[in-house]
């Protein structure tokens, strides 16, 4: 017992062990609060929480369960990338493939069901937000940050909607794109389009406007199908990741989940 005892302060003493763990053991708050503060992931939580803010009742997971459906989706997102390849010629034979030729189309399925809960546990977490007030002071900014986190994920269901390039798709990004006509002050079509000009000349046209820039081109085609790729793989998702890192830090320091009213 000696023998294990000396040890374990060898280990907790020796130069690595203290490069590691600055603290050493949290057995008191100060070390507590250290050990929260110096840590990579603790740090992102405040050191204490009300008990009753952390009901499964009053928070329902869906915060926790949203970030974990976006690591699912970014994880099988990346695996699909290796297989998919975003052309014409490709893009719906390689859907077909990964769907039945690969084991119960796994991959596949776990980003596409993964999308669709996703979607929905982040509504289901505004609405818990909003329904305990939780977007009041001194938490609106957070709330703000959370209203372009859901309109993020919105945009990568939309931009993702696209890339099996078969019928359905087609036509519903088509039927989707062209509301991006009616853009305030960027849609041909839209509200204040006649007021951008040069002089005399309107800017905003059919060939220049807001669904213009959306498809790369006047109508669904190859520009579209890249586009929609390279924003739905890259743009949206580092986005998202950075805006996700802000509202974690305005969590902590707003004093952590807010308590029920």
């Amino acid at each position: 017992m000696a023998n294990l005892t000396q040890l374990r302060d060898g280990i907790v003493n020796s130069q690595i062990w203290k490069s590691v763990f600055r603290v050493g053991i949290p057995n008191t708050n100060r070390k507590r609060v250290l050990a929260v503060l110096g840590s990579l992931i603790l740090h992102l939580h405040p050191v204490k929480v009300r008990r009753s803010g952390v009901r499964m009742s009053y928070t329902w997971c869906m915060g926790g369960t949203s970030f974990f459906l976006f690591l699912v989706e970014t994880v099988t997102g990346l695996l699909l990338m290796f297989y998919y390849r975003p052309t014409i010629e490709y893009a719906f034979t390689d859907i077909m493939d990964l769907r039945e030729q690969a084991p119960f189309g796994l991959m596949r399925e776990m980003h596409r069901w993964g999308a669709h809960a996703m979607v929905i546990a982040v509504w289901l977490h505004m609405f818990r937000v909003f329904m305990t007030g939780s977007y009041k002071p001194p938490r609106e900014f957070n709330w703000n940050v959370g209203v372009i986190l859901l309109v993020l994920t919105l945009l990568l269901s939309f931009t993702g909607y696209l890339l099996p390039w078969d019928q359905l798709a087609i036509w519903a990004i088509t039927v989707g794109s062209n509301m991006a006509r009616a853009t305030p002050g960027a849609g041909n079509e839209g509200p204040m389009s006649g007021l951008v000009k040069l002089g005399d000349i309107r800017l905003i046209h059919a060939g220049d406007d807001a669904r213009f820039a959306l498809i790369g081109g006047r109508s669904i085609g190859a520009s579209t199908l890249l586009r929609f790729y390279v924003l739905h793989c890259m743009v949206i998702p580092l986005a998202a990741g950075f805006l996700m890192a802000i509202h974690f830090w305005r969590v902590r320091k707003d004093g952590g989940i807010s308590g029920p009213l």
